[in-house]
């Protein structure tokens, strides 16, 4: 079929992982040759091939294999010759393995949570390696602390098989607190568009643990508020 459509038969074959994870490494190259590996996010939770919550670090891998896969991005990226920042994204298999999927050759919308557990300011650090500037820390300082989890808020319907809903924000309350930031456009009266993505606010909290971190968020879901248009709110705190 291959040579008869494309006239060439050459075959790539991808192996097939049943119930894997989606696991991604944060990585900043500067123009001076300097790759710095940030550590692992976990996307698995997703809906349709969209992520839905990500969190660092992730609970499936154990120290071995982040320094492994940390390893890994850091010799992709340097082999590529690669400036900016970037994620090499990977499936991991249950059995522990895991396997490139491809590399994002720029910011993610789930940056924020390893900028929580590192303390590194990955856009700022995207302004001085485009500057020509080298990179402010080394391997040797990242260190990961705490965990980090964020939620997608999205303008759908999950009750009406996820349907888009959009119309103007009638009243908005944004919470706060120690470890707890919201990324959003978001005001009272705005009006959120059907001709983009449904994405209207990022949830991110940190905690000391996992079940901190998951506290925090239910927490701070609980007491967010957008009214006038429909949400995911109550899926992710049910998830």
């Amino acid at each position: 079929e291959s040579a008869n459509a494309f006239g060439d038969d050459t075959m790539y074959i991808e192996r097939f992982v049943e119930n894997p994870r989606h696991v991604e490494i944060q990585i900043m190259a500067d123009s001076h040759g300097n790759v710095v590996a940030l550590g692992e996010r976990d996307c698995s939770v997703q809906r349709n091939h969209q992520k839905l919550i990500e969190e660092s670090p992730s609970p499936a891998i154990d120290e071995e294999t982040r320094r492994k896969m940390n390893e890994y991005a850091v010799l992709a990226a340097k082999t590529v010759g690669y400036t900016n920042a970037g994620t090499i994204e990977f499936v991991l298999a249950p059995d522990g393995k895991y396997y490139f999927i491809e590399m994002n050759t720029r910011i993610q919308v789930e940056h924020p949570v390893t900028e929580m557990v590192t303390g590194v300011d990955l856009v700022r650090e995207q302004i001085r390696i485009a500057a020509h500037l080298k990179l402010n820390y080394k391997q040797s300082d990242i260190e990961l602390k705490g965990h980090a989890l964020e939620c997608r808020i999205n303008a759908e319907n999950p009750q009406e098989g996820f349907r888009p809903s959009p119309g103007i924000v009638s009243s908005l309350h944004i919470p706060g607190g120690f470890g707890v930031r919201i990324d959003t456009t978001l005001y009272q009266g705005y009006q959120v568009s059907s001709h983009y993505d449904s994405m209207i606010a990022k949830v991110i909290v940190h905690g000391r643990n996992r079940i901190e971190a998951i506290r925090k968020m239910r927490r701070v879901l609980s007491e967010l508020v957008i009214d006038g248009i429909d949400t995911n709110q109550e899926l992710q705190y049910l998830i």
